[in-house]
């Protein structure tokens, strides 16, 4: 049976990174200050934020692009080297002025000793450029992720929105920040616990929690919150009432990017014609087996369907 997603087009948005990871061995601390040495032994780039995002689509074998600003600069070379060798079509606009984002993480022993983040916001004048490739971008799309990471590169989203909208192209965002008025008429947000929790405020219960969600999701005209919960797996709300599943992970290894796995694994079941709560299911299955990875990781098809493609179809 072929693989249903290997014609499906998905065109991701946003923040784009290079992870950057340093391995090596700790043995000692150093004599300057009350801290580890690491001897650095080997290194490795992985695409981070919203190049993750569309990594993961990609690996899939959905037909995945990335609309993204990066710097003129080595980081932003990395990225584009490494959108070609995955099969990702890369859309960057280079902003002489900006820092492309670089987030370093040293390593020893498989633990994380340290990151450090190395970032900037892009000018409006290159955003500009950006939204009308976007429109352009929109033609024979069957779903869009706008993967925001607060870095400003999704300073014109709700223009994108509608754009989308006006096409029904599902849109999915995974969101950043307390205003989540400008991810209006969206199709699926999907915000984790802290996320959700700094936009409605503390849920006290269940019930409390299903209130808040369904009102966030009727003042935003959204067809539907994801709200992904660690250990206790996944919230589907929509006009319909709530849907949950539980977390499948069997060892929690690393969190870093299951978000990315889970919006990304969501959007291309969607664009197969499946419900949300169908997507919502292998997503999640998706996301228990991203987490027992170390760092930013994507999911085989293999993995997510070892007996075949039949609940697909």
């Amino acid at each position: 049976m072929s693989n249903p997603f290997a014609q499906k087009r998905i065109l991701v948005v946003g923040d784009a990174m290079l992870d950057r990871y340093w391995f090596g061995d700790a043995t000692r601390i150093s004599p300057e200050a009350p801290v580890p040495v690491v001897r650095v032994v080997r290194s490795e780039d992985r695409l981070g934020g919203a190049a993750n995002v569309a990594l993961n689509a990609a690996a899939l074998g959905a037909n995945a692009g990335l609309l993204s600003v990066v710097g003129d600069d080595e980081a932003g070379n990395t990225i584009e080297q490494i959108l070609h060798d995955r099969h990702i079509t890369p859309h960057l606009h280079r902003d002489d002025s900006l820092k492309t984002t670089v987030k370093l993480r040293i390593v020893a022993r498989q633990q994380q000793m340290i990151r450090a983040d190395f970032e900037d916001k892009p000018t409006t004048e290159v955003l500009a450029k950006h939204l009308n490739d976007f429109e352009a971008l929109l033609e024979g799309c069957d779903a869009i992720i706008l993967s925001d990471y607060g870095k400003g590169g999704l300073n014109h989203i709700a223009k994108m929105i509608e754009m989308a909208r006006a096409r029904h192209i599902p849109i999915l965002i995974d969101p950043k920040g307390s205003n989540y008025d400008r991810y209006a008429g969206a199709t699926v947000i999907t915000p984790n616990r802290a996320e959700l929790m700094q936009v409605v405020g503390e849920w006290e219960s269940e019930d409390d929690l299903k209130r808040r969600a369904h009102a966030l999701r009727e003042r935003l005209n959204l067809t539907a919150v994801l709200l992904t919960r660690s250990e206790e797996g996944m919230t589907l709300f929509t006009d319909e009432g709530e849907f949950s599943v539980p977390a499948q992970a069997l060892e929690v290894y690393d969190v870093s990017g299951a978000g990315d796995t889970v919006i990304a694994v969501m959007a291309t079941v969607l664009a197969t014609g499946k419900t949300l709560k169908e997507a919502m299911h292998i997503a999640n299955r998706a996301g228990g087996i991203v987490v027992g990875k170390l760092g930013t990781a994507t999911v085989s098809i293999e993995e997510l369907f070892p007996a075949g493609f039949d609940e697909l179809y």
